[in-house]
């Protein structure tokens, strides 16, 4: 795996660039049959869901399968990496690179230290309400409401949180007011339109407990090089498409007539970045045994329970 670092115009460093080749299937991923979703980690059923009729939500249920891939933050680990962002992208691509238990498969990947969850926050809202009202609750069974948050603005845990006195909570806890907590690790997936924890359910539940911004790394599938040089191809024919428009302009009416690269340029700039950044639809394989399949494991997994109810 090739890695890249992505950075703003002034330099300032926003997340890794990761080219994956040669894994054909990961450990976690998602299997399909219609509106009805797996996804698996290491053949063992993580999460059940069903995109509701017409695209409202998703019911899912939630099993207690999941496994991090990320071996426990030793004390020495956190303390050389506190509050660098940047390595501890490093850190976590290791073990996404290494493990069998992760979702990269080849393509290109984004693992980015900005997140649309961090914008949206309203300046009167409390980051212990925000983020708190961001999680979606629900064991074994829940709904992610689209109509709620329409912008993929929830958080599915994989497993359930912890409350604000489990043993780890309260170690991160003190790391949350002194400003050093690792950053939470989501995984975003479009078929659940939502963002799923990888590793952090601890260290988010701490930063909610103190009401403070958890640190986050967002990874998604992003454009492949080769998608993405026809992309920029297309994106500089249109910067160069508007300053032939305005030497024209400027040809009728003189000098008068701006050359056009104070607006195009800048325009060029976030067309690139965007393209560079945006997220791709996530992977999904199609279920073997299709929809027969999928009821038989959810009916297993359920204990024979209806669900969904609806």
């Amino acid at each position: 795996m090739r890695r890249g670092n992505l950075t703003r115009d002034d330099g300032t460093w926003t997340g890794l660039s990761l080219d994956v080749r040669d894994r054909h299937v990961p450990g976690l991923r998602v299997l399909q049959a219609g509106p009805r979703l797996l996804i698996s980690q290491l053949s063992r059923t993580a999460l059940l869901a069903v995109v509701e009729e017409p695209l409202q939500g998703v019911d899912f249920w939630r099993t207690d399968a999941y496994r991090s891939f990320v071996p426990p933050l030793r004390a020495d680990a956190v303390r050389a990496l506190s509050g660098r962002t940047e390595r501890w992208a490093h850190h976590f691509v290791r073990h996404l690179d290494g493990s069998p238990g992760g979702p990269l498969h080849e393509g290109r990947w984004l693992l980015s230290s900005e997140s649309p969850l961090q914008r949206w926050r309203p300046p009167s809202t409390s980051h212990a309400e925000y983020w708190g009202s961001m999680l979606v609750e629900g064991h074994p069974d829940g709904y992610i409401d689209w109509f709620l948050h329409s912008v993929s603005m929830e958080i599915l845990p994989l497993r359930p949180m912890p409350g604000p006195d489990d043993s780890r909570v309260k170690a991160y806890r003190k790391q949350a007011r002194e400003g050093t907590l690792p950053p939470v690790l989501l995984w975003w997936v479009s078929g659940l339109d939502c963002h799923l924890i990888l590793d952090g359910h601890a260290r988010l539940a701490a930063a909610i407990s103190e009401s403070v911004e958890p640190p986050l790394l967002q990874l998604h599938r992003t454009l492949s090089r080769d998608d993405l040089a026809a992309r920029v191809s297309g994106a500089v024919g249109f910067y160069e498409r508007e300053l032939d428009r305005h030497a024209e302009l400027r040809g009728v009416h003189g000098p008068a007539v701006p050359d056009g690269a104070a607006t195009a340029g800048p325009r060029l700039g976030r067309l690139l970045h965007e393209l560079d950044t945006a997220a791709r639809p996530t992977w999904a394989w199609p279920m073997a045994g299709g929809d027969d399949e999928w009821r038989r494991i959810a009916h297993e997994v359920t204990g024979g329970r209806k669900w969904p109810a609806g």
